[in-house]
């Protein structure tokens, strides 16, 4: 089990091959937390914010940084790519794989919902089933291998391609230090640093001024009901690990204080676990006005306000965080 799946599932990787490593360290040494709102547009039926750096580049960045060498590959072709596959796993290589989590046949029905942007791992096949290990599944499962290939090759946005990736190596030693400080600056920049206005703390703001404007865009009150709920199940369920990845940080930021022996880091850390008790309450509130249809304008002005008390915080955490990194060795 983990609180993300792709940094579950790099973490799961890295630790069979050798590299003990938590995931909050993996999250944080690739730079994960992040903001974005995204606004309507011709291609995007609604907004929504983002509150991780996109798909696949947290594995990117921890590979660069620490100097891990991975073997991946998309495909056209269904066949070609199970006959891979197969080979690897015959071989005793655990594979992961990005798939829709609508197909993952051993999560309970009323769970999956198509989102191609999910990380399993295989670890073996039995005639027709997979055996696949999830971060999301508290055991292995199987998996069969029919709905294993239409969640590889579904079709939509960030459609997977059959995309696969294994470790094919890993180096002796890196300098972790260095690594943390390099990401903890990039975070402290995507956040407060130079960043289009709908990036960062920039884009909370924006998020906050205009959620109040959501009735005008939605076609009902249903839809502006789901629309609202949907706040909560972006910040705790999707594999956040609670609160929009805060609380992930967190501890990124407590097991970092550790090994520079900093008392600041760890200041730091509590006050980011405060900061994620702060989008709980955001991520509660939007599901209790959601669900009771409590959306007046009344309603909405409070939800603006507590994010922009969010943005307030995290722009003055962000700016200390700055200060602090900068005097690590």
């Amino acid at each position: 089990m983990a609180a993300h799946c792709e940094s579950g599932t790099l973490t799961a990787l890295l630790n069979h091959k050798g590299l003990t490593i938590s995931e909050p360290m993996i999250f944080g040494m690739g730079s994960g937390l992040y903001f974005g709102y995204l606004r309507h547009t011709p291609n995007l039926n609604f907004p929504m914010f983002i509150l991780r750096t996109k798909p696949g580049k947290l594995r990117k960045k921890v590979a660069k940084r620490i100097g891990i060498k991975f073997k991946s590959e998309t495909y056209r072709s269904t066949e070609k790519a199970e006959k891979e596959l197969d080979a690897l796993i015959a071989k005793g290589i655990p594979v992961a794989v990005q798939v829709d989590l609508y197909y993952m046949e051993y999560i309970p029905e009323w769970e999956r919902v198509h989102a191609n942007i999910h990380f399993i791992t295989i670890v073996g096949r039995e005639d027709d089933y997979y055996i696949v290990s999830d971060s999301y599944f508290p055991k292995l499962a199987k998996l069969h291998k029919d709905n294993l290939q239409k969640a590889r090759f579904a079709k939509g946005y960030l459609a997977p391609k059959g995309f696969m990736y294994y470790i094919d190596s890993i180096p002796e030693t890196f300098d972790q230090k260095k690594i943390i400080i390099k990401a903890i600056k990039e975070t402290v920049n995507n956040m407060i640093g130079i960043q289009p206005p709908f990036i960062g703390i920039r884009g909370m703001r924006m998020f906050g001024k205009k959620v109040v404007e959501w009735p005008k865009i939605t076609r009902d009150i249903d839809h502006l009901s789901h629309e609202i709920m949907k706040i909560n199940i972006f910040l705790e369920d999707q594999g956040t690990g609670g609160a929009g990845f805060r609380y992930m940080y967190a501890t990124f930021l407590r097991q970092a204080a550790q090994l520079f022996n900093s008392s600041d880091l760890d200041g730091l850390s509590k006050k980011m676990m405060e900061i994620g008790d702060g989008w709980r309450k955001i991520s509660y509130f939007a599901a209790k006005i959601g669900k009771n249809r409590d959306l007046g304008s009344d309603k909405l002005l409070e939800l603006s306000q507590l994010i922009l008390e969010r943005a307030d915080t995290e722009e003055l955490f962000y700016k200390e965080m700055k200060v602090i990194v900068n005097q690590l060795n």
